[in-house]
């Protein structure tokens, strides 16, 4: 049974006070700005306010957003580093009937950090889930790229390694939608040339900073915006890639796929990697190998 909550639940926008309605028991995911502190809902701020606890990644980043609306409701971090042994703490306040926020540092929660696996044990658990939802960095970026949006595949970050972020790069060519990626500053431009080694000539959007005040949107082909960052185009801040889809005749190019990853690769590795890049058998995709091996002059296969 909930305990009767006498303590008053505001927020206040604008210098006004609002009093936030009482919240039942459960779990509620929060979306909270990308950037722009004004881009939150009422009935965010409403949950923030009448929540018993918001379990945050960083309680520091959060702070300022309710301190921007006089939101007084204690913070508790949840990140990747203490999920295992702080979830298990938050499912007994679940069980105690209390209401839980949940947020990331910005956006919507569970993209691109560990907060499905507290959604899924508490539902599993026959708690209430539910969502007050709002910003999010891919949307907002697959909104401004100019590139199709009928249909995208999130894939978050590349590795950080250039063998791995290559092999990754090389499984990712033959999807057939636009594809939304995230980067690091430092990393931008060697991510960007991969990519344009790997998936061609490819129509892309770079999205910086966005609902910030310095937002930035370079559109134009992948080759072109890696050579803008590897000669100095601003790369402090948040990064979005967004990439177009496919032409038809990109992802049936195996020929094209295959000198890429031989020129990087052993043919064994090669043909693997553009196997299951195309869809096609590995004993195809050998004999081709050996073919384009042969016309090259090396008769040796790597």
């Amino acid at each position: 049974m909930r305990k009767a909550d006498t303590k008053r639940r505001s927020f206040a926008v604008d210098g006004h006070e609002i009093a936030a309605p009482s919240l039942t028991g459960g779990l509620y995911l929060v979306a909270t700005p990308i950037g722009n502190l004004g881009d939150i809902s009422l009935r965010a701020l409403e949950v923030l306010a009448a929540a018993d606890l918001i379990c945050c990644e960083d309680t520091r980043v959060t702070r300022k957003l309710l301190d921007h609306y006089a939101i007084s409701t204690p913070l508790t971090p949840y990140h990747e580093h203490n999920a295992a042994a702080a979830r298990p703490k938050i499912l007994e306040r679940l069980a105690a009937d209390d209401s839980i926020a949940l947020v990331s540092d910005a956006g919507t929660p569970l993209i691109s950090d560990p907060g499905y696996r507290l959604v899924r044990e508490a539902s599993q658990a026959g708690h209430a889930v539910t969502t007050a939802p709002g910003a999010s960095a891919v949307l907002t970026a697959l909104s401004l790229a100019a590139l199709p949006t009928d249909r995208f595949f999130f894939e978050g970050f590349l590795p950080p390694k250039q063998v791995a972020r290559q092999k990754r790069i090389a499984e990712l060519i033959r999807i057939p939608a636009t594809l939304v990626l995230f980067e690091s500053g430092p990393r931008l431009a060697e991510a960007l040339a991969d990519l344009a080694a790997g998936l061609g000539e490819r129509e892309a959007a770079v999205c910086r900073e966005l609902t910030k005040m310095h937002e930035e949107v370079r559109r134009s082909d992948l080759l072109s915006l890696a050579q803008d960052y590897a000669q100095g185009a601003e790369t402090r801040g948040e990064m979005v890639i967004v990439i177009a889809p496919p032409q038809e005749q990109q992802a049936e190019d195996i020929d094209a796929l295959l000198r890429n990853a031989l020129a990087r690769v052993s043919v064994k590795d090669a043909v693997g990697e553009v196997a299951l890049a195309t869809g096609r058998s590995k004993r195809e995709v050998y004999q081709r190998a050996l073919e384009l091996n042969d016309e090259g002059g090396n008769g040796e296969a790597r």
